[in-house]
C-alpha cells in the first residue's frame, strides 16, 4: 500500500511529537475553563459536569458534539459506573475515540488510501477555498512523500487566480519535483489531462493536483472539478484516488459549511487541517470528523516545509487534556 496514511505504530516520534504540540494552545484553552478539575480523585458533581461543557465548547467542539460525548458520561454516572473525575476523563476521550474510528471506517474513507492498481501513479486532487492554506498544504505533501522515496509531479490545474501557478513552481523548485502547468486562463481539465499522462509515461509514484479555490456557493466551478475528475479517470482508471479538502483550522465552526458542500458535490474523501497550531479552538477537529463522518489525514504544525504531521487520533485525544 501506498504510505500516504500510515499507523501510529509506523509514525517517527517526531511527528507525533509535533501533533501533540499543535493542540498546545487548545489544552491550554481547556485547562483555563476547566480548571483542576480533572486532579486526583475529586468526586463528580454537576458543577464539574457544568466546567467540562463550557470547556469543550470554549476548544470550539461545538454544541452536538460536546451534547453527545457527555450525554454518554451522563448515563454512566447514573448508573454509577463513573465514581470520580478521573474515571470522567477517561470516558471522555473514550467517546472522542469512537467518532474518530466511526470515520475511518466510513464509505468515503474506505476507499481512500487504496494503491493506483499498478495501472499509473497515484493521483490526488487537493481542494479548498482560496486562504485555507491549499497550495502550502500541496508543497508539504510534495515534501512528506519524497521524504518516503516517492517520485511526485504537480499539476497546475488553478488557471484562474493569476498568482496560483506561480506560486505553485516556487514549491516545485524547493521540493526539486517537476510540475506541469499551462497558460494563466486555460481550461483545468487539459491540465489534469497533461499532467496524468506525463506521470503515466515517466512512471512517476504520485501526482498532486492543485485545483482553483473554489467558493462553495459557485456551482458552475464545482462542475469544473468533477470534469477534472472524469479526465483523470480516462487516463488512470481510478483517478482521482484521494480528494482532500483542505480547511483552515482558524476558522473554527465557520468551516464546516465550506466542507459541507465539497463534500456533497465533489467526494472529498479526507481532510487537511492546516494551521491548527495557530488556535486555540482545535477542537474543531472533533467536529470535522463527527459532522462530515470524515477523517482528518494530515494537520499543519508549522510554516517550514516539513511542518505537516499526519493525524492519530489517540495522541491528539491524550494531548487535550493531559
Amino acid at each position: 500500500m501506498f504510505g500516504l496514511f500510515k499507523k501510529k505504530d509506523e509514525l517517527e516520534p517526531s511527528l507525533l511529537g509535533r501533533l501533540k504540540e499543535s493542540v498546545s494552545k487548545t489544552r491550554a484553552a481547556i485547562s483555563a475553563a476547566a480548571g483542576n478539575i480533572f486532579l486526583g480523585d475529586r468526586q463528580i458533581s454537576p458543577e464539574l459536569l457544568k466546567k467540562l461543557e463550557t470547556a469543550l465548547l470554549s476548544a470550539d467542539l461545538g454544541v452536538a458534539t460536546t451534547r453527545e460525548a457527555l450525554e454518554a458520561v451522563r448515563e454512566k454516572m447514573d448508573r454509577e459506573a463513573l465514581r470520580d473525575a478521573g474515571q470522567v476523563k477517561s470516558e471522555l476521550k473514550k467517546q472522542l475515540l469512537r467518532i474518530f474510528e466511526a470515520a475511518e471506517s466510513s464509505p468515503a474513507a474506505a476507499g481512500a488510501g487504496a494503491a493506483a492498481n499498478g495501472d499509473g501513479p497515484r493521483v490526488l486532487f487537493i481542494v479548498g477555498v482560496n486562504g485555507a492554506g491549499k497550495t502550502t498544504s500541496i508543497g508539504k505533501l510534495a515534501n512528506r512523500l519524497r521524504q518516503e522515496g516517492r517520485s511526485v509531479l504537480l499539476c497546475a490545474a488553478d488557471t484562474f487566480r493569476a498568482a496560483a501557478i506561480e506560486q505553485l513552481e516556487i514549491w516545485a523548485q524547493r521540493n526539486g519535483v517537476e510540475m506541469i502547468k499551462q497558460k494563466s486562463g486555460a481550461d483545468p481539465a487539459a491540465v489534469v489531462f497533461d499532467a496524468v499522462t506525463a506521470a503515466k509515461s515517466r512512471g512517476v509514484d504520485a501526482v498532486i493536483v492543485d485545483t482553483a479555490g473554489r467558493l462553495h456557493t459557485k456551482s458552475n466551478l464545482m462542475a469544473e472539478l468533477e470534469k477534472m475528475k472524469r479526465t483523470a479517470a480516462k487516463v488512470i482508471p481510478g483517478a482521482p484516488h484521494d480528494v482532500l479538502l483542505v480547511l483552515d483550522a482558524t476558522t473554527g465552526q465557520n468551516g464546516l459549511a465550506q466542507a459541507r458542500q465539497f463534500t456533497s458535490a465533489v467526494g472529498v474523501t479526507g481532510i487537511i487541517l492546516s494551521k491548527l497550531d495557530g488556535t486555540a479552538k482545535g477542537g474543531i477537529v472533533v467536529a470535522i470528523t463527527r459532522e462530515l463522518g470524515l477523517p482528518i489525514r494530515f494537520v499543519g504544525t508549522g510554516e517550514q516545509i516539513g511542518d505537516l504531521a499526519p493525524f492519530d487520533a489517540r495522541t491528539y485525544v491524550d494531548s487535550l487534556f493531559d
